[in-house]
């Protein structure tokens, strides 16, 4: 998917939400567990529900490769079903992957050609050549770790060394990188502050923000400093949406959290034409 081609879809649906497919067995409605694959089967009523209102998934691939390789095919079977379904939503592995040089090509290929994923998220500790190979693939997104919403992102990630802060290094480098068109990057919504710095930085990015709803990011502050001319927000929710039930209604009362997110997106779009 092109960027152009998932702005239209944000302007067509007035949401940029993206939900977090994170399956925890523990958590998903008991009902489920005596098919033969709960976590496809959770995936499968979570997408049904709320495709309309969301303009991209993203399934963090822990969840999947917890499972063993039951897990691993139950990621496979909902990208599959998300590609022959609903061809214009944009998917994102949030499988934080970084190696270099032949490895990272493995990895791409692992996400891009294999499972088709859009876009596939990657940290940048190992440099340039840990992050090319990604870039390499056509219409595909490397969406780079920038400024996460943990506590421990304090831990490095905003350490000033010689005079500037680590993140901020990490976004001016990359913009240096060959077919860096392709960066996109995550940014908490509990950095909300950050996003006015980081934007003079990559004013015409896709930033993927984490964070908003179950670990209390705030929507409006996000968009106030992080929103440019086409959007170029990706607002992700998972638990907050996901687990809004574990009884039979779960797939509507997600729904109704998911439509809760894209009526202030709407709201937001509106007011900023």
């Amino acid at each position: 998917m092109t960027t152009q081609e998932l702005v239209g879809q944000i302007y067509k649906k007035q949401s940029f939400l993206c939900i977090g497919l994170d399956v925890d067995l523990n958590k998903i409605p008991k009902h489920l567990l005596d098919t033969e694959d709960p976590i496809f089967e959770f995936n499968k009523s979570i997408i049904d529900a709320t495709h309309h209102l969301a303009v991209a998934y993203k399934p963090n691939t822990a969840f999947y490769e917890a499972y063993g390789i039951k897990g691993w095919q139950s990621l496979e079977k909902t990208i599959q079903y998300l590609n022959s379904n609903y061809p214009d939503i944009f998917t994102i592995a949030d499988a934080k992957r970084g190696d270099i040089g032949n490895t990272s090509t493995m990895y791409a290929k692992a996400f891009f050609e294999d499972m088709e994923f859009d876009s596939v998220t990657v940290a940048p500790y190992m440099g340039k050549d840990s992050v090319e190979p990604f870039l390499a693939f056509k219409n595909k997104h490397t969406i780079l770790l920038a400024l996460t919403s943990n506590q421990g992102a304090f831990d490095f990630q905003t350490k000033n060394i010689e005079g500037k802060e680590l993140y901020k290094q990490v976004l001016e480098t990359s913009v240096t990188y060959k077919n860096s068109e392709n960066l996109m990057y995550v940014v908490g919504a509990t950095k909300a502050e950050y996003l006015s710095d980081i934007r003079k930085i990559v004013p015409n990015s896709f930033l993927l923000v984490p964070g908003v709803g179950a670990q209390g990011g705030d929507l409006k502050e996000v968009c106030k400093y992080g929103l440019n001319a086409q959007v170029g927000l990706l607002i992700n929710s998972s638990r907050g949406i996901i687990y809004a039930s574990n009884n039979l209604d779960f797939a509507k009362s997600a729904a109704e959290k998911a439509l809760e997110l894209q009526k202030q997106m709407k709201q937001i779009l509106e007011e900023t034409k």
